[in-house]
């Protein structure tokens, strides 16, 4: 890799760790409960829609109206959604003349982005109008975003509590997480992004003349507020259908820089929220350590593969003025030339350790080695760092899960924060880990053998599988990436991704509700000489030992027949 690569690389990691603990101290003093930043612009405003929506913000809920309360605002986002696409045809801000969206598009959208999926089986700019993007897409990226954080801190709140039976109110920390922390984020990226060239406008397509004497049409929109979100929100999806590889949504190595920081900050800063919030920074800090140490090795892994390009093209000898990067020395097969091999690898690794799913790079072009480190990323569970909220769940489940290991090791009963682990916790965790996995290996064996989903296939063998692997595995842990070779715009697919979005979702957050419920009704015994340290660098290590042998037994032999398959007969 370039010495520009690894200058864009350090700069990141760097940029990360000074913003992180500032923006983690801030999410907890939002969650807290006592005084936070910007009290004076933003409690009249709270006050003010806890009034039109009749809430009342001292009344905290147990995780079963808590879990009620998050699946009822999801319905109702969902139906609202649906609706709107469907009926975009009859409604304002529609400058290109939108239709209506199909109906198997617009189910498989309306799920997509109410589960922070974000999977757009359509393209951007040539399906929705601008009153879809704003009032649908757009608010979906603030309100699902708000919804994981919520669920991240219903489980921090269970951890942290003693003999307690509630879990605060779903309502105010949706509320205090979109007004708090993602507008506020959103607006200052789309700022900076509109001064970089990324669109912000309500024009339709404008007809220019090319020098050779044609006519291009120039697409507009509202561009940067979407892209904002999209990123800070861990969702995804694009204004067009290139995503952020589109000029008008990335334009420069500025913007591609600071999309790639918005992708990550907030999923890693709290990290640092969590050890604010349980009065142990260093547990804070260990979570973040491990996050960061599995993001550093995917992303070093992803770079070195695009790096290297494809060893078939050396050996044939082709023009290496034209087929690589000369700044890299990687293939630029599929990727911008004004990002390089460089900054496509590490995007490629912040979306897929991120439930974001954008991408700068066409996924399906990279080296097998490449490909499968961004499906390996994925498969992990999407825990480094993870997406908005639920990336900390998952984490914090698997620190559980290895606390649980390590007291069966030693022979005496596990405890985390002083609370005792013990049978109901161990099932509840054992739901969350099979449902990702179930639906995921369940419909990508469906599709790799009856005919139809098989028609959807334009590559054949092990990249094939490989397609249909990603697809099912971008949906079931709702990140939103895409190998394009898929057609993934029919019934069969729109359908079974839409069920394994759904379930990637919510059968991971009712679970996370349930274990916080039982662990806030438990009390702390106090730590002995027998306690096992969980902020130390060895149980760090253990906890990266358990993810790996999860994620390695459940899905090493899928992948030895796609992407690893692929890459030795390179």
């Amino acid at each position: 890799m370039s010495a520009a690569g690894w200058f864009q690389f350090g700069a990141l990691v760097f940029v990360v760790l000074v913003t992180a603990p500032l923006l983690g101290r801030h999410v907890a003093s939002v969650y807290g409960g006592g005084t936070a930043f910007g009290d004076r612009v933003f409690l009249p405003v709270e006050r003010l829609v806890y009034r039109v929506c009749r809430v009342d913000p001292d009344k905290e809920q147990r995780w079963t109206v808590y879990a009620f309360s998050v699946l009822s605002f999801s319905l109702v986002c969902f139906m609202g959604l649906y609706l709107l696409q469907r009926l975009q045809g009859v409604l304002p801000l529609n400058p290109t003349h939108r239709p209506a969206v199909p109906e198997n598009v617009s189910f498989s959208a309306a799920v997509s982005f109410m589960t922070n999926t974000n999977w757009q089986a359509y393209a951007g700019e040539a399906t929705m109008s601008h009153l879809t993007q704003m009032a649908g897409l757009t608010v979906q990226n603030f309100v699902s975003a708000s919804a994981g954080m919520a669920v991240m801190v219903a489980l921090i709140r269970g951890l942290a509590r003693r003999r307690a039976s509630t879990l605060g109110n779903f309502w105010v920390d949706l509320t205090r997480g979109v007004l708090r922390i993602l507008l506020p984020l959103a607006f200052v990226v789309a700022i900076v992004l509109i001064s970089q060239g990324v669109i912000q406008n309500f024009h339709g397509f404008r007809i220019a003349q090319t020098l050779q004497g044609g006519s291009q049409a120039i697409p507009g929109g509202p561009g940067a507020s979407q892209v904002a979100i999209k990123q800070l929100g861990t969702n995804g999806g694009g204004f067009f259908d290139m995503n952020s590889a589109h000029p008008m949504e990335n334009a420069t190595s500025i913007s591609n820089f600071v999309q790639t920081w918005a992708i990550v900050i907030i999923p890693f800063a709290l990290a640092f929220t969590y050890g604010r919030m349980i009065g142990d920074r260093r547990q804070g800090r260990a979570v973040f350590a491990i996050m960061g140490t599995v993001m550093l090795v995917m992303s070093c892994g992803s770079m070195f593969a695009e790096g290297h390009g494809n060893p078939r093209l050396d050996a044939l000898n082709v023009d290496q003025s034209i087929s690589t990067d000369q700044a890299g020395g990687g293939y630029l097969e599929g990727k911008e030339t004004r990002f390089g091999t460089a900054a496509s690898g590490l995007w490629a690794a912040a979306t897929t350790g991120t439930s974001n799913g954008s991408v700068n790079s066409m996924h399906d072009s990279s080296t097998p080695l490449g490909g499968g480190i961004a499906l390996t990323h994925m498969m992990l569970g999407e825990i480094s760092p993870g997406g908005v909220g639920v990336g900390l769940n998952g984490m914090l489940i698997l620190v559980i899960l290895s606390v649980f290991i390590a007291g069966l090791m030693v022979g005496r009963t596990p405890e985390y924060l002083g609370k005792k682990i013990q049978a109901a916790e161990i099932k509840l965790i054992m739901l969350y880990l099979l449902a990702m996995p179930t639906v995921l290996l369940g419909f990508a064996a469906a599709s790799a053998v009856l005919s139809g989903p098989l028609e959807s296939l334009s590559n054949p063998g092990a990249h094939g599988l490989s397609e249909i692997l990603y697809a099912f595995t971008s949906a079931a842990n709702n990140n939103g990436s895409a190998f394009a070779g898929l057609d993934s715009a029919t019934d069969w697919y729109t359908i079974t991704q839409g069920l394994a979005m759904l379930v990637g979702r919510f059968m991971l957050i009712i679970p996370v509700l349930a274990i916080a419920g039982s662990m806030a009704r438990k009390s702390a015994v106090p730590a002995s000489a027998g306690t096992l340290p969980t902020h130390t660098p060895l149980f760090g290590a253990l906890v990266v030992g358990v993810v790996l042998v999860v994620a390695g037994l459940t899905f090493l032999p899928a992948l030895a027949l796609g992407p690893i398959l692929e890459q030795l007969s390179l």
